[in-house]
């Protein structure tokens, strides 16, 4: 009989179109496992269908969330250790459409992301001359590199929000969508943000109308912050928010 330690590990399981049910497992761990291993481990020993995400395995790729003990986490980058006595319970993340198991529905997500244009929109276009202006020149050439050229103080204006690696635990902790559905959303919001702030973009009269004059927009959000606790690579989507919310307000 082996000597490992084991854990006690409760994930939620659901079927498309039928209710959520709990499977429990004892999944051997040591200091160095994480909620995902233990995930692939229960796949590899006793629930061949267990469906949940997961790439890069270090924290960059964003498609591992789920909720551990009613919070949401990056499962490769939550270690079990702390869980000994406890155990864990794994679910899918909250504000999220389940589609199996523990692999929620991201398209609502890319759909709010798509929103607020979050690239690089460049200074409306001249109006071209007339073909039969005889002033008509042709245009010069644009020098990329000095155009694109960017001082460090320049960069760090939206170093900090272009960290987002849209995981969606923003999302999964935001308790605005509990009863605003359609809440424009911490990532979304935040990565606009990055975009105005970079020196190379021409976008905030774009952007900002989408997000301040929408009551879905920026103004459901009531600044709790529980966005700003859950990310995992230190990006504030809460003063992302206020700093639209302020400067609506003529702040």
């Amino acid at each position: 009989m082996s000597d490992e330690p084991t854990l006690r590990v409760t994930v939620t399981r659901q079927e498309p179109g039928e209710a959520p049910r709990d499977e429990t497992f004892d999944v051997p761990y040591d200091d160095r496992t994480t909620v995902l291993d233990t995930l692939d481990w229960i796949k590899d020993h006793a629930a061949p269908a267990l469906t949940y995400r997961s790439s890069c395995r270090m924290g960059v790729c964003g498609s591992c969330g789920v909720m551990v003990n009613g919070r949401p986490v990056l499962g490769c980058e939550t270690s079990v250790a702390g869980y000994r006595t406890s155990g864990i319970t794994v679910a899918p993340m909250t504000h999220a459409t389940v589609q199996r198991d523990l692999a929620v529905d991201t398209d609502e997500f890319l759909a709010k992301l798509r929103g607020v244009n979050p690239w690089l929109l460049p200074a409306p276009a001249a109006p071209a001359a007339p073909e039969d202006d005889p002033a008509a020149t042709v245009p010069a050439t644009v020098d990329v590199l000095r155009v694109h050229a960017q001082t460090p103080g320049q960069v760090k204006a939206y170093q900090g929000l272009s960290q987002c690696i849209d995981c969606m635990l923003c999302y999964a902790a935001c308790p605005v969508l509990d009863d605003v559905a359609g809440f424009t959303g911490p990532a979304a919001i935040a990565t606009a943000r990055r975009w105005d702030l970079d020196s190379r973009d021409e976008g905030n009269e774009t952007r900002f109308p989408l997000l301040v004059e929408n009551e879905e927009g920026v103004w459901p959000c009531i600044q709790v912050g529980a966005c700003t606790r859950a990310c995992p690579k230190g990006v504030d989507p809460a003063r992302a928010i206020a700093d639209y919310q302020r400067e609506a307000m003529g702040g």
